[in-house]
């Protein structure tokens, strides 16, 4: 034994050659960790002056090779000042990667499952790659704010090209063996059961003379081959072509191309340098910050979600009530995740427009070569059409997707009790109406709980699982299976108007709605809020929504809230909905839509809706930005700092999880909490105080001002 120690061992093997492999002990994937890199730097220094070895094979004992760094870690690495973390990220090369790719003899690694970010990295610190025809690879750093630090933007763009480099680094996907083969980023694919015996035979041919190991491994050590004209050139294009994806608010792609650019002409240890200094600008950026604890969030997400779900039964069938779009889009998901699922309606129109819809983003995926007929026929036979309650019985978990009526859906919801088990779950895919009261029709209510699916079922990921006042655990733990099951992301929330999502929206609309009447322009407000990065602004968010859902839906929370969610003038919203203005689904809403050369509904500015509104809007009126975005943003801010005072939400990371996923809350400033945050307590709270006279939804809580004057924080 070479060395041995808790993630590493380095084992001499038969004609010189030894094996360095990663075996995290205590986890079920290797990863870069503070103690896994410090014993790689151990373990090089060994290999440097083992006697008698020729040549390294570098292996995985796990499933994977390495997933990347350790995240949970950048909290501690990148709370020093940037010189600081510049240093450290220059040493950890020097010291620990550089060491593996000086050995006095050829290297090779041999790529099971997945190697991200610092696995590929430790794998291009090597002469050659063997990859399983399995295996994936990737430098996803820029998803998280961030860009390769252990030398991935400088070996990466030395092996195969400055284009395909910036391409891989820039998009952070995770790449198929194939296509890394065909790039040169590896040097042979092979089965995986045929790996460990490829990476060895390879070796011993480097050993044997067979390959000039030196000379591949030179490449990677000495500048880029591009002329001035070619690097200018490329790089140019490149930022334009990036900057134009990325956008103004993430700047890590930009940023990569940029370090590769400044390292072209250098040579490896110069490049790294550039490198360090690249990481360490961005890792004191707020959208590094959020971009990790959105990763980590998410992953809290996953855990709270799993630990109910270990306390329920699994669900071998489920059911959605009311076809039509929801519905078919419900028992779609449910059925391509793998649940058989029954649909049931009243009228076998709702049952072929819910197999319509199902078969429509199926053929999508046909089309796009992500599925075969025959699993698209597989997918559809676990959805069965029906009018009738036969084979109910054998449900365990019914949703309910009908009309938006509290009446309607009490009458189906203690019909549908009549004819499923005593254990079955019934859940409502209500999106505003109170679980407690749906519940009074129910002779089971600790049964039924709130299944809040968001529009459209098969893009948005979250899942509000509401618990009503007699709603049990079980029904929480088996809903939250069923969600899992689907491959969305639960959240468990309290009842109250709206639940948790649909409540802080509700005033971020009130605030919209009050800048119409005092004469705003909605194209403007729109423009302002896409620029601080929503999806899209609130008078398009309306249209696409429907007209006649936000008008409903302000109804149910005006009733639920008066103070802050009633509005005492007559809204444009209604005024729309009046005019049989109801957005995309008739073509006609704050903007009209006409049909794109794909097909897609693409709106237009109308200038007979200003003519419309001008009865209920003031005289127009120039706002500024910053005016804009606080009258919009304060509001849904305060609210959703009052749902986490209520225990309408479990956490902090569970609301702003909860906007990322179910309203496209730009990942890039965390959420409500983390925006407030990042603002400062004090800072928001005074910027609050400016607009108080607007009324409750504009004050802050006593509890926010304590927090703002003890220096507290959501989020540690």
């Amino acid at each position: 034994m070479i060395y041995s120690g808790k993630a590493i061992t380095v084992t001499a093997l038969d004609n010189g050659i030894a094996e360095l492999n990663f075996d995290l002990q205590g986890e079920s994937v290797n990863k870069f960790n503070a103690l896994t890199v410090d014993e790689l730097k151990q373990a090089g220094a060994a290999l440097k002056v083992a006697d008698g070895i020729q040549g390294l094979i570098v292996t995985s004992a796990k499933d994977v090779f390495i997933v990347g760094a350790d995240i949970t870690e950048f909290g501690n690495n990148f709370s020093a000042d940037e010189a600081t973390i510049a240093a450290a990220a220059l040493e950890t090369n020097k010291t620990v990667f550089n060491p593996i790719e000086d050995l006095p003899f050829p290297t090779v690694t041999a790529i099971n499952g997945i190697a991200l970010g610092g696995g590929l990295e430790m794998a291009l610190a090597t002469d050659y790659r063997v990859m399983s025809s399995a295996a994936k690879i990737g430098l996803p750093e820029t998803k998280l704010g961030i860009i390769p630090g252990f030398g991935g933007t400088v070996r990466l763009p030395r092996l195969i090209g400055t284009d395909n480099a910036v391409e891989w680094i820039a998009s952070g996907k995770e790449q198929r063996a194939l296509a890394a083969l065909a790039a040169g980023a590896v040097d042979a694919v092979v089965a995986p059961e045929k790996l460990r015996e490829a990476a060895l035979d390879l070796v011993q041919k480097c050993i044997a003379g067979d390959f000039d190991y030196l000379a591949k491994r030179q490449e990677k050590l000495q500048p880029l081959k591009l002329n001035d004209i070619e690097a200018m050139v490329s790089f140019e294009t490149c930022k334009a072509v990036v900057s134009g994806q990325a956008g103004p608010h993430y700047p890590a792609p930009v940023t990569a191309i940029k370090v590769i650019q400044k390292a072209a002409k250098m040579g490896r240890d110069e490049a790294l340098a550039e490198e360090a200094k690249g990481i360490a600008k961005l890792a004191k950026t707020d959208v590094a910050r959020n971009l990790v604890g959105l990763f980590l969030g998410d992953q809290e997400l996953g855990k709270n979600a799993k630990k109910w779900a270990r306390q329920g039964a699994k669900v071998e069938k489920g059911a959605v009530l009311g076809a039509g779009i929801m519905g078919g889009g419900i028992a779609y998901q449910s059925a391509l995740k793998g649940t058989p699922i029954v649909m049931k309606d009243i009228a076998q129109a709702g049952i072929d427009l819910g197999l319509s819809e199902a078969s429509k983003l199926l053929s999508k995926s046909v089309s796009r070569g992500r599925l075969t007929p025959e699993k698209m026929a597989g997918i559809l036979n676990k959805i069965q059409p029906q009018l009738g309650y036969d084979n109910f019985d054998a449900v365990d978990v019914v949703v309910e997707a009908v009309v938006e009526n509290p009446k309607v859906k009490q009458a189906v919801l203690a019909e549908t009790e009549q004819q499923i088990r005593e254990d079955a779950i019934l859940a409502s895919n209500t999106s505003t109406i109170s679980i407690s009261f749906l519940a009074e029709a129910l002779q089971r209510p600790e049964n039924f709980c709130g299944m809040h699916f968001f529009n459209p079922v098969h893009q948005m990921p979250l899942v509000e699982v509401i618990r009503g006042e007699k709603t049990s655990d079980a029904a929480i733990a088996r809903t939250v299976a069923y969600a899992l099951a689907m491959g969305k992301k639960p959240v468990v929330v309290n009842d109250c108007p709206g639940f948790l999502v649909n409540r802080i929206l509700s005033p971020y609309f009130g605030g919209f709605m009050r800048l119409m009447k005092e004469g705003a322009d909605f194209t403007r407000i729109d423009k302002v809020m896409e620029k601080f990065g929503m999806p899209m602004g609130p008078a398009y968010l309306a249209d696409v929504v429907g007209i006649d859902t936000g008008v409903h839906a302000g109804e149910v929370m005006a009733a639920g809230i008066p103070s802050r969610m009633g509005a005492d003038f007559k809204t444009t919203h209604e005024v729309l909905f009046e005019n049989n203005r109801l957005g995309q689904k008739n073509g006609k809403g704050y903007y009209s839509y006409e049909v794109d050369r794909k097909g897609k509904p693409k709106k237009v500015v109308d200038a007979a809706v200003t003519e419309l509104l001008s009865a209920v809007v003031a005289t127009p009126k120039e706002f500024s930005d910053e005016e804009i975005l606080d009258r919009m943003m304060i509001p849904m801010c305060l609210e959703a700092v009052r749902c986490l005072e209520e225990n309408i939400a479990a956490s902090a990371n569970d609301v702003d999880m909860s906007l990322i996923y179910g309203i496209g809350f730009p990942p890039f400033r965390g959420g409500a909490l983390h925006y407030i945050q990042d603002m400062g307590l004090a800072a928001f709270v005074a910027k609050a105080d400016q607009y108080a006279e607007l009324g409750e939804s504009y004050q802050p809580t006593e509890k926010l001002r304590e927090m703002a004057h003890n220096g507290d924080v959501f989020f540690a």
